[in-house]
């Protein structure tokens, strides 16, 4: 209050002036502290960052310009980081702001002049680094930078003529050398994507577009074409994670939720299917592969794989006519899936048609050499040995899965039919003996499970070549069992003439 007299001002106004005074301490106290702050962060920016500490390093960055917000520096080295962490669209704004801190900050603008340039954005790359050059003409790496930008703008525009003319082998071999200067450019592999899919090449066409979903903010159209794509190559999981991608950026795009309703509907219905054969439910899958084809009649893929799960579930269900049916249309289809020919070889093994079992096996081993066809076509080729011997199911005109009841009924029917006691010379008599002899092996073997499963694994129990002791040098192929003196209520003997 004494200065306040001294100077003449009046109580009121040397009060303000006191607390202004005050004020002013007190902020340059706070800004020294704050300087000091700032200081530790950058240091400590630096250190993490020479470490490979990015995150941290870049949390130290965010601190250091909320605290200095005019350092042009601070920017520059916050960009850095960004772009040792791969985020080049995070760079460029701290980049654009370090440059109008201080417009004549060369290393600023030939930075983001690369970026620019990687990004395909070619007039505004060749300002930068024509900038760097008015101030320093003999840069050499921005007269490099210039040339590859001037290179770049001519590739640009002999891409889109090509692509215009629908030359699509030509705008690719173009766009190999653009991508080469500007991997970020989601254009240009959106352009190469395009060309691959006219030439009938989705898979280089997915390649090309899965980096745009990061390139491009919001990026639904590339989502929705990925999804088709995989959709149509039968890569149904993927279709539905790439649509979902869609739906993420805006629940209510009418193109991606109509595509993601028919995906999930075809998914959740595959899904199930093979869920049915895993648990056995042939019929039931059979129903549901019938349905799958009817979600979707317009990709191939879809109902080739239908047929082909078809045609194993009636092998499954013993079913050879319906398998070697839906078989056959499914070899039409796809000539070169094994699985196919597999399934058909088994269902003609059921049919009792060793010769086409044996050629199916063959042939998918053309395809596909695994332990499983290697095994069935020496199984088929030893029934096909056998049944130029003897086929026990073909004897009694009975399928490889009739049951003992069937059996029985047909050796009973087939046993009145060709008793030798029916005939009257002794020619007819013998061609009846031999065929009586064949009836009954063929109810022995047949009725006696450990028999049958020898029989049906391509080996004959009665062979002699098989057996191991006994039963060589008799008249009946087995010792133990008389076919005249057997069959049930059957009782038959011979009448002597």
């Amino acid at each position: 209050m004494d200065s306040c007299r001294r100077t003449g001002l009046s109580g009121v106004l040397c009060s303000l002036s006191l607390l202004c005074v005050i004020l002013d301490i007190q902020l340059d106290g706070v800004l020294g502290a704050t300087h000091v702050e700032i200081e530790h962060h950058l240091e400590m920016g630096r250190k993490l960052l020479a470490a490979g500490q990015l995150a941290e390093a870049l949390s130290h960055y965010h601190s250091a310009v909320e605290g200095d917000s005019k350092n042009y520096l601070t920017y520059y080295k916050r960009a850095a980081v960004f772009l040792a962490m791969g985020k080049s669209k995070s760079a460029l704004p701290d980049l654009t702001r370090a440059i109008q801190l201080k417009p004549d900050f060369l290393a600023a603008r030939l930075q983001r002049g690369n970026i620019l340039l990687k990004q395909g954005n070619t007039q505004e790359a060749r300002e930068d680094f024509e900038a760097v050059l008015q101030r320093s003409s003999d840069h050499e790496e921005a007269q490099d930078q210039l040339m590859r930008a001037n290179e770049l703008e001519e590739l640009q525009e002999e891409a889109n003529a090509a692509y215009h003319q629908g030359d699509y082998s030509t705008t690719i071999s173009v766009l190999e050398r653009v991508i080469e200067i500007s991997p970020w450019d989601p254009e240009s592999r959106e352009l190469r994507a395009e060309c691959y899919i006219r030439m009938g090449d989705p898979q280089k066409a997915i390649q090309d577009l899965t980096p745009t979903t990061r390139l491009r903010n919001d990026n639904r159209a590339a989502f929705l074409k990925l999804s088709m794509l995989h959709y149509s190559l039968g890569e149904h999981h993927e279709s539905l994670n790439h649509i979902r991608e869609c739906l993420k950026l805006d629940q209510d795009d009418k193109e991606c939720f109509s595509h993601y309703k028919q995906v999930k509907k075809l998914s959740k219905q595959l899904d199930s299917a093979e869920e049915l054969i895993h648990m056995e439910r042939y019929q039931e899958a059979i129903d549901k592969y019938e349905s799958v084809m009817k979600t979707e009649p317009n990709v191939p893929y879809y109902t080739n794989l239908a047929k082909e799960r078809i045609c194993f579930c009636f092998v499954k269900v013993k079913l050879a006519h319906a398998a070697i049916d839906v078989c056959s249309e499914a070899h039409q289809r796809d000539p070169r899936n094994a699985n196919i020919l597999r399934d058909r070889a088994e269902a003609y093994i059921m049919n009792q048609d060793y010769e086409r079992a044996v050629e199916d096996y063959q042939e998918a081993r053309e395809f596909d050499d695994n332990q499983d066809i290697r095994e069935g076509l020496e199984r088929a080729q030893k029934l096909l040995k056998i049944s130029r011997k003897r086929d026990y199911y073909k004897i009694l005109g009975v399928s490889r899965n009739a049951n003992k009841q069937e059996i029985i009924k047909a050796y009973r029917k087939l046993a009145q039919q060709w008793h030798p006691d029916n005939f009257q010379s002794e020619t007819e008599k013998k061609e009846a003996e031999k065929k009586f002899i064949d009836i009954a092996s063929a109810k022995e073997v047949l009725t006696d499970a450990e028999m049958r499963q020898k029989f049906d694994a391509g080996e004959d129990p009665l062979d002699p070549e098989n057996q191991q002791g006994g039963g060589g040098g008799q008249g009946w192929p087995f010792g133990h069992f008389d076919p005249f003196q057997s069959g049930g209520s059957f009782h038959f003997k011979f009448h002597q003439n």
